[in-house]
């Protein structure tokens, strides 16, 4: 009822269930269900915990009528409502209590209509009707159907190099900043950060979507993904580290077709493990942020993925991301690094230390909780470029023409102080 992104099929859904607390309500309300062409069976007794209790093991109906009088926070209450409902189920709620605020509140968090005891025919009869024609109605997310969805890999060429970081900046933005339903996967199964940065509980969507790669749907997708805010859902897990990862990756492929339906854009924080076992997991993906140091390591490892990419996803646009710059302190200058990787770095993102404490006192993504900061802005600049994805320049071609990569670098010689110069500064971006 509440979910940002798309919903789903509406097949074998009924047409409409009531779950009401007193019996006076029920008589007033079954008449005009008959009206309707609806069954009086549906009205059912009980409130909303009733309500929860039975849409957790069944579809939600199209229009549910659910009464909050027994409730003592509806406010809360509504929100386990949101998490048994399918997306597209229109819920008219029916109280006692007349306040402008609750009536309010209860409208910003997705119910259609508030009705106030005791009810009278008429009252129930209109908001029917229109609860009826806003189901039929067409709804904003379909023509979302239009768009191009697209999805953004963020790679790491080490530990460390803030992959995980930019992944939970970039989906963080896109969705708060951009308003674009997003999704956000961790596929570093047992010792992701996805949910941690965002200040979440990761849940056990991920593992049982990898147990149970069938169960895998648009229902499925809605009850297991984690909200972040209104336009982003994050799936991931701490998986038991005695636990190895058992699978083939179909589940993973299958996520991101089902991402595909109810997201505008995707973001996967894939470790560089995970796309050497899974190298199909790149088949649909538009773009790939590599995220690297100025380090010699890093300046291997940059290599080498760059290569894997252009033999095996040669249709994703690379951009590679300098992260945690520091001027005056890098083992390999910017023009040594462009040159032995082949190609121009796309983003230099500073090192700031304390704006990373402050995201993780803030329980907050690096991208929040440092707007201001130039780190912050160069990440937003990184997520404006995914939006015009297919906009994207390819440097990768522009140094095509030079010869050789890390076996001609003489690694002793740019690591050793030169005479009348600082030690390879890393240069700042333009």
């Amino acid at each position: 009822m509440n979910a940002p992104w798309k919903s789903g099929s509406q097949n074998n859904r009924d047409a409409f269930a009531a779950f009401i607390c007193d019996e006076s309500s029920l008589d007033v309300l079954r008449p005009v269900v008959i009206e309707m062409g609806w069954a009086p069976e549906k009205c059912n007794k009980g409130g909303l915990r009733n309500a929860v209790q039975s849409l957790s093991i069944t579809a939600s109906p199209n229009i549910l009528m659910v009464d909050l009088s027994e409730s003592g926070d509806p406010l809360n209450d509504i929100n386990a409502l949101a998490e048994v409902c399918e997306p597209g189920t229109v819920v008219i709620a029916i109280g006692q209590v007349n306040d402008v605020r609750l009536y309010r509140d209860l409208l910003a968090s997705g119910i259609h209509d508030y009705l106030l005891k005791p009810l009278s025919p008429g009252q129930i009869r209109d908001a029917m009707v229109q609860a009826q024609a806003n189901f039929s109605a067409p709804k904003h997310g379909d023509a979302h159907s239009a768009k191009t969805h697209i999805s953004t890999a963020v790679i790491g060429t080490r530990g460390g190099v803030g992959a995980s970081t930019l992944a939970t900046s970039l989906a963080w933005l896109l969705s708060s900043e951009h308003k674009m339903p997003t999704a956000l996967l961790d596929l570093d199964i047992h010792f992701g950060t996805g949910a941690l940065s965002l200040d979440l509980e990761p849940g056990r969507g991920l593992t049982d979507a990898i147990e149970n790669p069938s169960r895998i749907d648009g229902l499925f997708i809605e009850r297991a993904m984690i909200r972040a805010n209104d336009h982003l859902a994050i799936l991931s897990a701490e998986a038991p580290i005695n636990s190895p990862l058992m699978t083939d990756g179909s589940a993973f492929v299958q996520l991101e077709e089902e991402f595909r339906q109810a997201f505008e854009m995707t973001v996967i924080d894939l470790p560089r493990n995970m796309l050497i076992n899974f190298p199909h997991l790149l088949a649909d993906v538009n773009v790939v942020v590599l995220a690297t140091e100025m380090t010699l390591a890093s300046a291997r490892d940059a290599i080498r993925l760059l290569s894997w990419l252009k033999t095996n996803a040669g249709h994703v646009k690379v951009l590679v991301v300098a992260n945690r710059v520091q001027q005056g302190v890098a083992e390999i200058s910017k023009a040594d690094f462009e040159s032995s990787i082949e190609r121009k770095i796309n983003y230099f993102v500073p090192f700031d230390p304390k704006a990373a404490v402050n995201a993780a006192k803030l329980g907050q993504t690096f991208a929040e909780a440092n707007r201001m900061s130039k780190a912050g802005g160069v990440i937003r600049e990184i997520s404006k470029s995914l939006i015009g994805a297919s906009e994207i320049e390819d440097p990768g071609k522009a140094g095509a023409a030079k010869k050789s990569l890390l076996g001609k670098l003489d690694f002793k010689a740019m690591l050793a102080p030169k005479k009348g110069k600082a030690s390879m500064a890393a240069e700042p971006a333009e």
